[in-house]
Order: C-alpha cells, then structure tokens, then sequence
C-alpha cells in the first residue's frame, strides 16, 4: 500500500539524516518529516479514478426492447352525425400512405377546398363520407391506384346569431360547437342573458335569410315554450332574435 511504501520511504530517509547530521535530528522533527512523506501519497490514493465501466457490446444491445412512439393525437372534432360541411368549416385530408398529400385547412368563401394534385374541389354541401368518397374517386382516376382518403372535421366555421330586444346581454353569439346547425329559442335567449323584467315573451320575432327565400319573419310565442306545451322553435346561423317590450 501507498502509506506502507512510504513509511519505508521515511526510514530510509530518517536513518540517512542520522548520518548525516547524526545527534541533530530531535524525534519531532523527524514525525513531521514522516507527515511530509506520507500525506501526498494518501491524498492522491484518494482522488484516484474508480474502474471505467465497459460499454455494452452488440450482444447486450440487441437484448434491449425497441423504443415506441406514441401515435400523434386526433385533433377531429367530434361532428353530428350526417353533418353537413359548409364555407369556412376547416377539415384534415388524409391519403392512407400519402403522407405528402395530407391537408389541413379551411374551406373557401365558396366552399371549396385546395387539395394537392387536385387543387380546389367543392366540398360544401357534402356530409364528411360524401367528401372522402369525391376525393377518393378523383385521386383513383388519375393519380392513385385504390387509394384510401379520409376527411375529418377539425373545426366548425364560425356561426353567429343575434339576440336583441328585452333580453338582458344584447348582441350577438357564437353557435355552440356541439350545435353549429342551430340551437333551441329557449336556449338562445338564455345564452342572452334570460329576459328583462319588462319582456314579453309571447311576442318574439325571429328574422332570417336563405338564398331560396330571401328574408323571412317569424312571429313566435316562446311564453307557451316555457310552460313545456306548443313544441320549440329552431335558431338557425344567421337568425335575429328580437324579444319585444310588455306593453302592460
């Protein structure tokens, strides 16, 4: 060992000095001598690096499991059954193995969709397996051979309605997302706020547009809703609501 050597080491050295200088060597000189001759050696057997730990071979390597990815998440929303696209709606296009031909993006004004190869296709008015079947027929006519598209729902376009009149918070809203297509009147007037005091809902006006039919005007009695008699009545994206003033 390191201290064993040089206590040897002091010894030699001691006897040396006795000869050297002999009688001239008091016995705590020499210790301190020894102290001198001993410390390297023990601070040195002390920041002495441990044995390197070998690196795996091949062999032990190939014995490790392999590393899985977890699947990317579905960002689809969930869509009503038969839902029907419309302008602005946003979708995700995916091609089974055509990872270059993926899309994520809004319809048009018009309701069409850029899609790569095809380039714009018109996918308004189509429920989501309508629109993977026309993407699919295009691609299989000119571009792939059986090829697999699906078309999901990412987000709906925005959808607003308005409510005016003797309800507490005036003005207008989005469509909820799990209703894009229209919400009941009840509901509509309570995402307004309910009714003032002075309301009259038995004279609710509800106007609305449709390319087919221009402007309509509906006179509803919501009064009779709430009692749960007379059915409901449909707020559609794009509706006024107006509840008018008690005239008592």
């Amino acid at each position: 060992m390191i201290i064993r050597s040089e206590f040897g080491l002091l010894l030699d050295f001691s006897q040396d000095w006795e000869r050297f200088r002999p009688g001239t060597s008091p016995r705590w000189l020499r210790v301190i001598i020894a102290l001198l001759l001993v410390l390297p050696g023990v601070l040195l057997a002390q920041i002495a690096p441990g044995p390197v730990a070998p690196r795996p071979s091949a062999a032990m390597t190939s014995t490790l499991p392999p590393v899985i990815s977890a699947p990317a998440p579905n960002n689809g929303v969930s869509a009503p059954a038969g839902y029907i696209l419309s302008a602005n709606d946003q979708v995700a296009v995916e091609v089974f193995g055509e990872d270059d031909l993926r899309t994520n993006a809004r319809l048009n004004g018009e309701g069409n969709l850029s899609v790569p190869l095809l380039g714009s296709i018109h996918l308004a008015g189509l429920t989501l397996t309508q629109a993977s079947s026309k993407l699919t027929e295009f691609y299989a006519r000119d571009y792939l051979v059986n090829p697999k598209v699906n078309v999901m729902l990412v987000g709906y376009a925005k959808r607003r309605f308005s409510v005016l009149g003797q309800v507490n918070r005036p003005g207008s809203y989005e469509m909820p997302d799990g209703s894009p297509g229209g919400i009941d009147l009840l509901e509509a007037i309570a995402m307004a706020g309910g009714y003032t005091r002075i309301a009259a809902p038995e004279r609710v006006s509800v106007r609305r547009h449709t390319a087919a039919a221009g402007d309509q005007i509906f006179k509803v009695n919501a009064k009779r809703f709430t009692h749960g008699t007379g059915g409901s009545f449909r707020v559609e994206p794009g509706d006024t609501v107006t509840v008018g003033e008690s005239i008592f």
